[in-house]
């Protein structure tokens, strides 16, 4: 659905696709939320949690010093001081009004800095910390919690400032987002820790967001409200979720134990370089790039993600299969500029999922269609989504352009371990898939009948090749109804994993 609550920055919107429900397979019990039991991240993912690095001991030079002893002083010395002032919050806890809509305004090139023991706290009152349109606005070394911000806005760069910084916080257990995104944000080195809905809602409105960097963090715990359990199918939930952003780069960062998908980039964005990252025990997908272009996912450790997610389609006796890494109306677009120009997911590490990589493209899902959960969107190469309707659309140009489609996806050189004795199921929870639905709606759709699943499948680009497999994996291609062994995958029509290498057993390392 599309509504959302006033002065809200984004959308609550159905993702899962209908699909027939069938026989329910026998597994173990489950966890019932995100796996907590982790290795720890390998030595270049810093465990930022606990360990941030601190801020001055003393004001620098110039700085305006803000003190906590007085209420409200943050506000009344930004309000007091021209652009570019910096300030430093001396130890202890920092207070706004009593009003919920009481902030902090910057204006453009403030910097705030906290000293050892500087905590900024909303007590459940304030709703934001940081808001405003200020632009180069620097947040360092704070603890800011306790803020109350509604469902899709975010506590600090409320209003998705350009050009801000915000670097070795802590942003914990705040409601809503602990931050919001606007273009050219460098996020760095911060513990994004168990705020209600996300880390961070990367969200602009007018989706103006470019050249996003999001790097060394640790993203851990959130959405502690429990949200879709509040709005069934929402998909608003997790670690991060990226809206229309063109350019970021997400690296280097410890996506753990959140509830929900760990890194989201739904609806309109493009050219996203994922690396290098530790993903582990979130709930639900450790990656979903949704109706997007062009990006590369490559080097990360990606570890028991998935499980809850997995198993709730099992326990509804639906056969979809839900995946780790989930490709959804996406692909690589070399009309859309781009470091790349296809999704290349090569060089991971995948280890005790819930599945694997799972290509998807909904045949109902397009510009002007109800099916479009993206209200109101269409894809980057058309620009009125009202055009996309019969007879034109039943011919070039806008027979391909008025759709997403999941096309040259590039999957190679990875590993995918599992063990289901870890993961707690003896069926379903292995699989790799490239398939799309029946198309079925609207009756004025070109794409209805068996279009989308066969171009897909077979006319797309879509391949895999060249990975190592461990454990007992299996292959859907086409629709939910067929489980293809390993030999039925690699020879035609299929022909994929040319290249392959696959061991028998339970992918023990």
């Amino acid at each position: 659905m599309d509504a959302v609550p006033a002065r809200s920055t984004t959308r609550i919107r159905l993702l899962l696709p209908a699909l027939a429900l069938l026989a329910v397979p026998a597994c173990t019990s489950p966890p019932t939320t995100a796996n907590t039991a982790h290795e720890g991240p390998p030595d270049h993912v810093a465990a930022v949690c606990g360990h941030v690095e601190p801020g001055p001991a003393t004001p620098p030079a110039g700085a305006v010093v803000v003190h906590p002893g007085v209420p409200n002083d943050l506000a009344v010395q930004t309000a007091n001081h021209p652009p570019g002032t910096t300030f430093w919050l001396a130890p202890g806890r920092h207070v706004l009004g009593d009003d919920q809509y009481d902030q902090i305004q910057p204006r453009n090139d403030d910097v705030y800095l906290g000293a050892p023991g500087a905590v900024f706290d909303g007590r459940g009152v304030n709703r934001y910390a940081f808001a405003g349109s200020g632009s180069n606005v620097t947040i360092s070394h704070l603890v800011v919690t306790g803020f109350n911000a509604p469902v899709n806005e975010g506590v600090v760069n409320h209003d998705s400032g350009d050009g801000w910084v915000i670097e070795h916080n802590s942003i914990e257990d705040n409601h809503g987002a602990g931050l919001m995104a606007g273009a050219r944000q460098q996020v760095r080195a911060n513990c994004l820790r168990t705020n209600g809905q996300y880390a961070m809602n990367a969200y602009q409105a007018g989706d103006h967001i470019t050249g996003l960097v999001v790097e060394g963090n640790e993203i851990t715990g959130n959405n502690t409200d429990h949200l879709e359990e509040q709005y069934r199918g929402c998909g608003c939930t997790g670690g991060i979720k990226f809206w229309a952003v063109d350019g970021a780069d997400v690296r280097g960062n410890w996506v753990h134990d959140n509830q929900g998908t760990g890194l989201w980039a739904d609806t309109g964005n493009n050219d996203f370089l994922i690396e290098g990252n530790v993903i582990e025990g979130n709930g639900g997908s450790a990656i979903i790039y949704e109706t997007s272009y062009n990006a590369v996912i490559r080097n990360n450790t990606i570890r028991r993600n998935n499980w809850v997610d997995g198993r709730s389609f099992v326990d509804k006796g639906d056969t979809f299969p839900a995946a780790t890494i989930y490709i959804s109306e996406s692909g690589g677009e070399p009309r859309v500029p781009a470091r790349t120009d296809k999704i290349e997911i090569t060089g991971n590490d995948l280890i005790d999922n819930w599945s694997g990589v799972t290509l998807w493209e909904n045949a109902d899902r397009f510009c002007n269609s109800a099916a479009n959960t993206s209200t109101g969107y269409c894809t980057r190469l058309v620009r009125d989504a009202a055009t996309c309707s019969q007879p034109a659309i039943a011919a070039p140009p806008l027979y391909g352009d008025c759709r997403w489609k999941t096309q040259r996806v590039d999957i190679h050189h990875n590993r995918f371990s599992l063990n289901p004795e870890v993961v707690g199921c003896t069926v379903l929870c292995g699989r790799m898939a490239v398939l799309s639905n029946y198309g079925t709606y609207p009756d004025w759709s070109p794409y209805r009948g068996e279009v989308i699943r066969q171009a897909i499948t077979f006319h797309q680009g879509n391949q895999w090749h060249d990975n190592t497999y461990a454990g007992p994996w299996s292959f859907m291609a086409v629709d939910t109804n067929g489980v293809l062994d390993t030999l039925a995958w690699q020879a035609p029509p299929y022909q994929q994993d040319t290249g392959s290498t696959f061991t028998a057993g339970t992918g023990n390392r």
